[in-house]
């Protein structure tokens, strides 16, 4: 039976909100059983990838095809920058009543007559000269409403394509910081934000089973803003520096544990800066005063902001900054036998083993702290002949003076707290005897 326009779009929202409902009310459910374990946070693996054209690193999340209770595992890039989450999936308006196809994850379409579609084209739309004007044109069979086209940009490619805009269903382990959940209640977590559904094609060039992008920006289409009470307030991220063992991504406040030190709360590691805000962007800035190498400073113009990074893969500075840095690098290691350079670097260095030891790197910030990059976040080596400086020039007219890239987050612990506005930062936990990749992700001490 078809119902008319209306009561079909009716029926449409009860069950969302049914879904809804049921939802708070296993989580109150969990809130109070007495087999409930207490959780400070969520957690999830982050992986590295390094099959794509640059390093990227992906989330792992569980999601439910056709709103079943089998939960599958997907991996989302990470972008601190992206106004929204989007996903390779399927819109449907009937999800509740028909069978998702195989391996298909399945979500409910939002209306173009629905608010949040003018509200994700007019605020959250990507600016890309490649993207084509987003139409009121495409319906789905039965529904009698149009879907909401909204305009991607795969952080790979930069090509620009179309997907629709869904009501989307995410879940995430809980965690005391030490281990995840281990009762059923308390090893999910659900949310309901909006996402959009792209086809396959919209993934060219993406790492192997990488599915979409998860957004971790301030834009009120991101994934933290539609996490309930403490949680959407703090993000940690720990990427690992290599792709066979997982680094760590947490929301909540803390405590956050890294094995050996099992009883060391990181924070007790991190210095903090002020997060700064730029206009027409929803991800994260900081001051940087200068950069000093060797007790020598590279001075930086004024009132000059960093953008945080985690699709760029190097640390990219404007072509003034850069030289100015090369340069002094270049003589407190002129002892190293230099070698061609390798693209997209600058400068390197003829080594005959790994493991090649420079100056630290430090970015002065305000009140006196610094992030200082060691050698393991500021050399790559390329191959066991050749190493280079981590440092990209961006250009006499970069948009941003300094982008701090990925290979300068690694083994590093970052902390994104929203609600005061301030960014925490460990420097290389490897001096701290621990990495990003010693998360205790079974379910035992």
């Amino acid at each position: 039976m078809l119902f008319p326009k209306v009561e079909s779009y009716k029926m449409h929202l009860l069950l969302q909100l049914l879904v809804i409902v049921l939802a708070f009310i296993s989580l109150e459910h969990e809130a109070t059983t007495t087999h409930a374990q207490p959780y400070t946070s969520v957690v999830a693996p982050v992986f590295k990838h390094t099959d794509a054209a640059k390093p990227l690193y992906s989330v792992q999340v569980l999601m439910s095809p056709d709103h079943t209770n089998q939960l599958s595992h997907e991996n989302l890039i990470i972008d601190i920058d992206a106004p929204f989450i989007w996903h390779k999936c399927i819109v449907h308006f009937d999800t509740y009543f028909t069978h998702c196809p195989s391996n298909e994850i399945c979500t409910d379409p939002v209306s173009c007559e629905d608010y949040q579609c003018t509200d994700v084209r007019t605020l959250y739309s990507y600016k890309n000269p490649t993207c084509q004007p987003e139409t009121n044109s495409s319906t789905l069979p039965y529904w009698g409403y149009c879907t909401c086209p909204v305009n991607v940009v795969n952080p790979v490619t930069g090509s620009c394509s179309q997907g629709d805009l869904n009501n989307d269903a995410f879940t995430l382990s809980t965690s005391d910081g030490r281990i995840v959940g281990v009762d059923f209640f308390n090893l999910y977590y659900g949310t309901y934000p909006n996402a959009v559904c792209v086809h396959s094609s919209s993934l060219e060039s993406f790492p192997a089973n990488v599915s979409g992008v998860m957004a971790f920006s301030t834009s009120n289409y991101a994934l933290p803003i539609n996490l309930l009470g403490p949680l959407k307030n703090t993000l940690a991220l720990c990427f690992p520096s290599k792709p066979s063992a997982p680094g760590v991504l947490f929301f909540g406040t803390g405590p956050y544990y890294l094995l050996p030190q099992s009883n060391v709360d990181v924070r007790s590691y991190l210095s903090y800066t002020p997060l700064l805000k730029q206009q027409d962007s929803f991800g994260y800035f900081i001051s940087v005063i200068s950069i000093v190498i060797k007790k020598r400073s590279i001075d930086i113009p004024a009132n000059t902001t960093t953008k945080l990074s985690t699709i760029d893969p190097y640390t990219t500075l404007r072509t003034d900054i850069y030289n100015g840095v090369v340069r002094r690098f270049s003589k407190v290691t002129k002892r190293l036998r230099p070698a061609k350079p390798v693209a997209p670097f600058g400068l390197c260095f003829s080594t005959s083993t790994t493991g090649l030891k420079v100056p630290d790197i430090d970015f002065n910030l305000p009140d006196g702290k610094k992030w200082t990059v060691s050698t393991s976040n500021s050399i790559k080596q390329i191959t066991n002949d050749v190493a280079c400086l981590a440092f990209v020039d961006g250009g006499a007219t970069s948009e941003h003076p300094i982008v701090i890239g990925t290979f300068q987050f690694e083994d590093n612990f970052l902390e994104f707290d929203v609600q005061n506005s301030t960014f925490g930062f460990s420097s290389s936990l490897l001096s701290k005897k621990t990495s990003c990749a010693n998360f205790n992700f079974t379910n035992s001490p």
